[in-house]
């Protein structure tokens, strides 16, 4: 049903999959040059062009999934993406202040040292060249349906890489398959990126549990194929479903046995588990160390408590 599109990002993940069909695209790619005369030469190649788009269809807002929709729905496409989605590619610059204003704090209280935790928290801001706000035109919640090239696709809620993660299923040649974003990738580990609360004040959302549940629910939908958001395809969703949470396992079990050794910071969990890292990875990284650690805390197995301002954790 869909063809896949390889679009260049200057993201270290590499080029992100576009998919069309019919007069529907989905996650165009980031708002470069590159990307969008890449995008340009696939739809010329169905003989169509910009105009022509119908509905421009965002799996999650990450800039290099969204960044070309403003284009895109310049020319006259709908966007369609999550309520949550929508609220963030709204205004993505005032989203990333957001974020910036949450999280240096929050480092801090990690255990980084304050110009650290400033460092790392500007680092995004040369996401904003790539990722042009965008109004969306249908917010999706899970249980709608979505009309691409005359055939349903069924919207479901998904949860771990993206506020507002979307995946589309459908019946193609006697299988049942979905693009899933980023949600689940063939051979690399999806990162669970920490969140911001909701709404300022509110509570950090626990990803990592979440995406496990997530994860959980998903092997048990019969998909017999995932078009991902990155490199090639998922040929057997469930061994690999299986996969990345056994590797989410072992890397649990891996943080328990680093807070073993008494009261630790979410940095000390950090460098155990990846040692000295660029201040460029202090984002993936501490999202790995803070996500298994609040998956310890779900099942009672550690104590979170704070020492001198930072926040440490103990085992039970």
């Amino acid at each position: 049903m869909f063809t896949r599109v390889s679009i260049p990002t200057p993201f270290q993940v590499g080029a992100v999959n576009a998919y069309l069909a019919g007069r529907t695209v989905v996650d165009p790619g980031p708002d470069s040059e590159e990307a969008w005369s890449r995008l340009l030469e696939a739809l010329e190649a169905r003989e169509l062009g910009p105009g022509d788009v119908e509905q421009v269809v965002v799996t999650h807002p990450h800039p290099d999934h969204f960044g070309l929709a403003a284009r895109l729905r310049d020319a006259g496409a709908r966007v369609l993406a999550s309520p949550e989605g929508a609220a963030i590619m709204r205004d993505f610059p005032a989203r990333l202040r957001y974020e910036q204003d949450y999280f240096s704090d929050f480092f801090e209280r990690c255990g980084l040292a304050a110009e650290t935790a400033e460092t790392v928290t500007q680092l995004p801001e040369a996401f904003l060249a790539y990722a042009e706000s965008v109004e969306t035109d249908r917010e999706l919640d899970a249980g709608d349906t979505v009309t691409v090239d005359d055939e349903p696709l069924a919207v479901d809620a998904v949860a771990g890489h993206a506020e507002g993660e979307r995946i589309f299923s459908y019946d193609h040649d006697g299988r049942r398959e979905a693009v899933v974003g980023d949600n689940v990738l063939a051979d690399i580990t999806p990162n669970p990126f920490l969140q911001p609360p909701p709404a300022e004040g509110g509570e950090r959302p626990r990803v990592l549990p979440a995406f496990n549940d997530s994860l959980r629910w998903l092997r048990e939908q019969g998909h017999d194929r995932f078009l991902t958001g990155h490199r090639e395809p998922v040929e057997s969703p469930v061994e690999r479903i299986d996969a990345v949470l056994a590797e989410h396992d072992q890397r649990t079990e891996a943080v328990a046995d680093i807070v073993s050794g008494g009261a630790t910071s979410p940095v000390d969990v950090m460098t155990g588990l990846f040692g000295d890292l660029p201040a460029t990875e202090y984002f993936s990284g501490l999202s790995e160390a803070v996500g298994h650690l609040d998956v310890l805390e779900t099942q009672d197995r550690v104590r979170r408590r704070e020492k001198g301002g930072v926040i440490v954790y103990e085992l039970q």
